[in-house]
Parts: structure tokens; sequence; C-alpha cells
């Protein structure tokens, strides 16, 4: 396993990695729903934001 953690962090850690995961962190992370959305809505947007914590945990481990 420790192998895939390494591969996230260097991939992550050059420019263009670290740009795409602020981009991922603000489209799920940073994303508010009004009071309007739905269950589904909802649902969908916790199954990204588990993803990009996901990721994130990978990152942390591969360093």
């Amino acid at each position: 396993m420790k192998d895939i953690e390494q591969n996230y962090a260097r991939t992550f850690a050059t420019a263009a990695g670290a740009m795409v995961l602020r981009h991922l962190r603000k489209m799920t992370i940073e994303r508010v729903l009004g009071p309007d959305a739905t269950d589904a809505q909802l649902r969908g947007l916790e199954a990204q934001r588990a993803l990009v914590h996901q990721i994130e945990t990978m990152i942390e481990r591969g360093k």
C-alpha cells in the first residue's frame, strides 16, 4: 500500500498536481449547497467530498 500512497504524494507534489487538488477542493469541500438542495444533491456532494478527502489522506501517508 505504501507504493500507491507515495505515488499520490509524488503526483500532487507537482505544480500541476497542486493546482488540480485546489480545484477539486473548491468544487467539493469548499462548495456549499443552499437550503433547497435535494437529498440526492447532498449525498452526491458528500461522496465527492469523501473522495477528495481520501486523496488528501493518501498524499499525507505517502510523504
